[in-house]
This record gives structure tokens, sequence and C-alpha cells, in this order.
């Protein structure tokens, strides 16, 4: 399978231990290009958060879409972050800083004691309006992404688990490694391929092909390839979905959004998709005070 954005899912069946590699290299440029220009740090947050979106799913059992949610209070250098990932392969991402910040923190405690990154699996229930969905709250509580997300995972699943992630303004990568359940692998497994892992700076990581990656570190291990999924950037915006946050305005704010052109106009932020209704179309909105769907404040 050849494909520049790719997922792979691997096994060291001796230490016992399943790993998931993750690049995104055109869909990591275009999610760049709509979100416009973002600092250095910023551009390192969102892309870490981004391929750890898509690493997740190569760990969870998904049929619908997994997403990383930063959520922060006044006074945060972040206004907002999200990444998503879904079965498909397609993933979106954006970050917003507040206003009058240069920059995100490098250190990841400085958001704030009341930050929270939300991890949210959803999948189709038996009833296709009521999605299954499952969330997890993980305190920003170290230094950087990787290693909260390892405390998570030790914590939640009690399994040990290691994660690298690194992104510049060129492409987006992670490794993620776990232990196997039920004691699987031999009795120094795990510490031998945690010292292995400790090798691993985050620019080998960038520069180095998946197969080259493994081979560098895990040779010994005869690690096995146990899937691919080439993986690009797509958005789930519609116009339908516009309808919906429209409505859910109500009439008075969707009609005030006509005011001066006679259009409204709405802006999907991942993407980049204009979405234009004219006031007889909004008119046609609320006939009835029809109402299709209960829809957030904002297009996602």
């Amino acid at each position: 399978m050849t494909s520049s954005d790719l997922l792979t899912r691997f096994l060291l069946p001796q230490a016992g231990i399943r790993g998931v590699h993750v690049r995104l290299d055109p869909s990591w440029k275009t999610i760049l290009r709509h979100g416009g220009k973002y600092p250095p740090i910023g551009t390192s947050l969102l892309g870490e958060a981004t391929v750890a979106a898509a690493l997740f799913t190569g760990h969870a059992k998904l049929d619908g879409h997994l997403s990383i949610q930063l959520r922060t209070n006044p006074g945060s250098a972040v206004r907002s972050l999200f990444a998503e990932c879904t079965a498909a392969g397609t993933i979106r991402s954006i970050m917003r800083l507040a206003d009058g910040s240069s920059d995100a923190p490098s250190d990841l405690r400085e958001l704030g004691k009341d930050a929270l990154l939300a991890i949210t699996v959803e999948n189709p229930g038996l009833d296709p309006s009521v999605p299954q969905r499952y969330q997890s709250l993980v305190t920003p509580d170290a230094p950087h992404m990787n290693q909260i997300f390892e405390a998570y995972f030790k914590q939640s699943e009690q399994l040990p688990t290691r994660l690298l992630l690194a992104a510049s303004d060129q492409e987006a990568v992670g490794l993620f490694l776990q232990k196997l359940p039920d004691d699987a692998g031999d009795d120094d497994g795990w510490t031998r391929i945690n010292m292995l892992f400790d090798t691993l700076e985050k620019s080998e990581l960038l520069t180095t092909p998946m197969p080259a990656l493994l081979n560098r570190l895990f040779h010994e291990e005869n690690p096995e390839i146990l899937g691919e999924k080439p993986l690009r950037f797509g958005c789930s915006c519609s116009r339908e979905r516009v309808v919906a946050m429209l409505q859910a305005l109500g009439k008075d704010e969707a009609f005030a959004a006509t005011e001066g052109t006679g259009t409204a106009e709405v802006l999907c932020e991942f993407c980049g998709r204009q979405y234009r209704f004219s006031a007889t179309e909004i008119m046609g909105l609320f006939e009835n005070d029809k109402v299709l769907m209960n829809a957030p404040d904002r297009l996602q």
C-alpha cells in the first residue's frame, strides 16, 4: 500500500507489545493552509494533537470518529483546540489562540488549573439519530502532550504505554506502544523495548520512514505488520449542518446575519468552505417553526 499519509499497526511478538505509527504529510499541510499561519509552538501542539487522534483510532474500536479537544478558561493562551480522525481515515483539526496571545505555552501546565483534554469516541448506535458516545477527561498535569496521554492510558487501561509525538510545518508523526494484556511476551520485554524507545528523538521520528524506523529500533524483535490504512484530510461540514445551526440560533439571530448584504454567510473554519443563504432562504428555514435537529452553536 502506498500513501504518504498512513496509519500502520504492528506487533512486537516476543516482547508482547502492540504498536501504531502515523505519518501525516499532505493532509497536515492542508490543515495548516486552512487554519492560517500558526506560531511555532502552536503548530507543534496542534500537530501533536492531530497525530494523537489518528494514533488512537488504531488502538480503539471505532466505527465513527475519535476527537481530542482542549477546554480552557478565559485567560488561557489557547482559546480552543480540536482534532478528529474518523474510522474512514479522514482527519481535520483547528486551534485558536486567545486575543493578545502570540503563541501557545511550551509547558501545557501553564494552560491553567481548570484546563482539560477531552478524548471522545462516538460510534453509531442502534438508533442512527442517537450515537454511542464515550468521553474521558484528562488534566494537563505534565509539560508535554505525550506525557499526559501516557499517564492517561496507564491509569485508565492499566497498561504500560509509550508515546512520542512530533510536528513541524511540513509533517506530523507519532509512535504509540502498549504492553499487551494478560502478561503476554517475555519477562523483560517491556523493559527492553522501553530502553530502545528512549533512544528515539523527535527529529528522528519526523525524518525517518516507518520501515526504517522499525528496523532501527526493533529489528531484533522481528516486528510484524498487522495492517495499514491511508489517511487524508476530510471535513464533515454540510449545508444540512449549517441549516441546523442557523435554526438553533433562532429566527432573529439568523435574520440578523443577512443585514447589510441580504445574505447570511457561514464559513467552515476547518475546510474554508462558504455557505450562503438569502433572506428568503432564511425565512424558509423557520416556516411553521420547523427545527430539523439539535445543533451546536458553531459549525462542526
